[in-house]
């Protein structure tokens, strides 16, 4: 609890960064939204591969919602302390490193919460009301939105322990969110691609971390497909713990402490 209390009071030290992060997602989705009016108005009859306007508008809302959530920040701090040699500190105590890096994410989390929800229902008051999902379907949306938080956190775990062998931190960001802005279908669905494309999106947990809840939400996946879904959340989430605990672990053959 005290990790997290803390990175609450570094948001309110380093507001500025946290709100340019978050400008630039509020931006791409605000963009999204204008790009697929657009060609949605321009189909026949108003649909593009069974995506309707009001489809198009929620699943874009919820791709923000994810986009936002766990943001760079994050990635930004964690690959900070093992760039900086901060790492070597942090061998010294008696806290497991991974799971203090989780506390100061759900830290952070409370703030983006607030913030993704407020700008979200601004962009609705603009583009009109975006209908809820409800009963066993919205449940489903919660508990599916709810798990892209670990999800993310995995990702940018991951991305932060590579600086162990790249040494660098921008280049291995970058690359990390391109590839997952392509294969998490937060940019193009990813029923939109051609098959081949659409699989090696479903080999990754890329689409777990938008085009899940997205889908959920916009009611194109129900039930038994839906709770599915979710189910491939929970062992992407799963997988991705242990395979940062196997990173960690040989990441730190390659730190070298001078001095002693």
């Amino acid at each position: 609890m005290s990790l997290a209390r803390n990175s609450w009071r570094s948001l309110r030290v380093y507001r500025m960064n946290f709100l340019l992060i978050l400008l630039g997602t509020v931006v791409q989705a605000v963009a999204m939204l204008a790009v697929w009016q657009a060609l949605l108005s321009e189909a026949s009859p108003s649909r593009l591969a069974g995506f309707t306007w009001h489809e198009m508008k929620g699943y874009l809302l919820v791709a923000f919602a994810a986009n936002a959530l766990v943001s760079g920040y994050t990635d930004l701090l964690l690959a900070g302390r093992v760039l900086s040699g901060m790492v070597a500190l942090d061998l010294t105590k008696p806290v497991d490193f991974q799971l203090a890096r989780w506390a100061e994410t759900l830290g952070f989390l409370g703030v983006e919460l607030l913030a993704v929800g407020s700008i979200g229902v601004m962009m609705i008051s603009v583009v009109a009301p975006v209908p809820m999902p409800t009963g066993w379907q919205g449940l489903l949306f919660v508990a599916s939105l709810c798990a892209v938080v670990p999800l993310k956190f995995g990702i940018v775990y991951l991305t932060g322990v590579a600086c162990f062998w790249t040494q660098n931190y921008q280049g291995v960001s970058w690359a990390r969110a391109g590839i997952a802005g392509v294969l998490s279908g937060s940019l193009v669905p990813v029923e939109l691609y051609p098959a081949w494309l659409q699989s090696l999106c479903q080999m990754s947990p890329f689409p777990s971390m938008v085009s899940t809840p997205a889908l959920i939400f916009v009611g194109r996946v129900r039930d038994g497909e839906a709770a599915l879904l979710f189910c491939w959340q929970v062992v992407w989430i799963a997988s991705l713990w242990l395979i940062g605990r196997v990173a960690w672990s040989r990441g730190l053959r390659q730190i070298t402490v001078h001095g002693g």
